[in-house]
């Protein structure tokens, strides 16, 4: 269903809800003068910014402005991040004297399928979008992946802005130019490489965040530490607790640090030709778990890579490649922030080991039918290898599937 949402007449957020208060400029005006952190993705003509810090939304027409060709943007977004966040959106974009337009879907995992692409290209083809204009993908994951996708192949190309409003999509899915749809195939296997223009990532707004998917972020943070920043690894134990529990100034610090982890990489890397790679620490494991448990509410994408990762670190100590108490001690740090990190913790059955190892086999990271798997000589030191002997990686899914 197609809906257009004016950029008039909206409520002001103040002190987080909605409301009609006679200080709401004043308190937007306050979030917004907080200084934002830039993090700069180094890709010559491709080259963007990812801007981190808190009122962003509220000063977006300040950032969008000088990106438009003309005072108008359209918006992908869902029905749950909608109702938190596209009036204000609406309403900044209105004060830059911006028109908007939005394309509200349904939230969740499955939304990232044809029938949606077809759905959001076509609408953006209705709205008029031209190559010099830019959708505004407002979302977590899944809409910043699709409405990527889409900016990607309309017309050959179109600018896209992501505004992640999950911890996920902040640290990890809106940086990069990955964007794509699922198939019964598998995760992310039809998508194209498409750089965004900008980058806004407000951290105030993971205030609005259900515990659970605010946790299921903390998955992708903790990747970071573990395959590549073993000091990043050692500020997470300590200050992982507060991060979940509302410190603006560890969610910030966490959100930067995994960026600039992630911009670096992508920088060295754009195409995953190598480096890249590293950044699916996990993803194996947890892209044949989604898929088996039908890309569902069962397991939600970062509870996957954390599970994901204890796994590639649990099967990188029975190889001998790391330390025998490193396994635990990233299986310690995971249960203290109250995430899955095992397979019993994901409810409902799941298929044996063969099977689960026959959804790897659909892995992109596959090449000359050989599975890649990233492991770890220790925490913050991973590498990527073809050298997994079968038995062993059988022997770990069995045995994690019988506990």
């Amino acid at each position: 269903m197609w809906r257009r949402f004016p950029a008039t007449a909206s409520p002001t957020r103040c002190g987080g809800s909605s409301t009609n208060c006679p200080n709401a400029t004043t308190s937007w005006r306050k979030r917004v003068s907080e200084p934002a952190e830039r993090v700069h993705v180094a890709l010559e003509e491709r080259a963007y910014d990812v801007v981190i810090g808190q009122g962003l939304i509220a000063a977006a027409g300040d950032y969008l402005g000088p990106l438009l060709s003309k005072k108008r943007a359209v918006i992908v977004t869902d029905s749950t991040v909608a109702a938190h966040h596209l009036r204000p959106l609406q309403a900044a974009l209105a004060q830059a004297g911006i028109d908007s337009a939005a394309l509200e879907l349904p939230a969740g995992e499955a939304t990232k399928c044809w029938a949606r692409l077809e759905e959001v290209c076509d609408w953006l083809l209705a709205q008029k979008v031209e190559r010099r204009d830019v959708v505004i993908a407002l979302g977590g994951g899944v809409i910043g992946d699709l409405a990527g996708f889409a900016a990607a192949i309309l017309r050959r190309g179109v600018r896209f802005v992501q505004i992640p409003t999950s911890l996920l999509a902040q640290v990890d899915s809106s940086v990069g130019g990955k964007t794509g749809i699922n198939t019964a195939h598998g995760k992310n296997l039809i998508g194209a490489f498409h750089q965004p223009a900008l980058v806004l990532a407000d951290t105030g707004i993971l205030d609005t965040l259900p515990p659970r998917d605010l946790l299921a972020g903390y998955g992708e943070v903790v990747k970071y530490g573990l395959l590549g920043d073993a000091a990043f690894f050692e500020w997470l134990e300590a200050n992982g607790p507060a991060l979940a529990a509302g410190d603006a100034a560890a969610r910030r610090h966490a959100v930067r640090r995994s960026v600039e982890m992630k911009a670096g990489i992508v920088a060295r890397d754009e195409t995953e030709q190598g480096e890249r790679a590293l950044l699916n620490l996990g993803h194996t494991f947890c892209h044949a778990l989604e898929a088996a448990t039908g890309y569902s509410g069962r397991l939600l994408h970062g509870e996957g890579v954390a599970i994901g990762c204890a796994l590639a670190f649990e099967l990188s100590a029975r190889l001998g490649l790391c330390p025998q108490e490193d396994p635990s001690r990233v299986r310690a740090h995971l249960h203290a922030m109250g995430m899955k990190t095992d397979l019993r913790d994901i409810p409902g059955d799941l298929p044996g080991a063969e099977a689960l190892i026959g959804l790897m086999a659909q892995d992109k990271k596959v090449q000359d039918g050989q599975l890649r798997f990233i492991l770890a000589r220790g925490i913050g030191q991973a590498f990527v290898t073809s050298d997994v002997p079968a038995e062993a990686l059988r022997g770990l899914l069995q045995e994690a599937l019988a506990a």
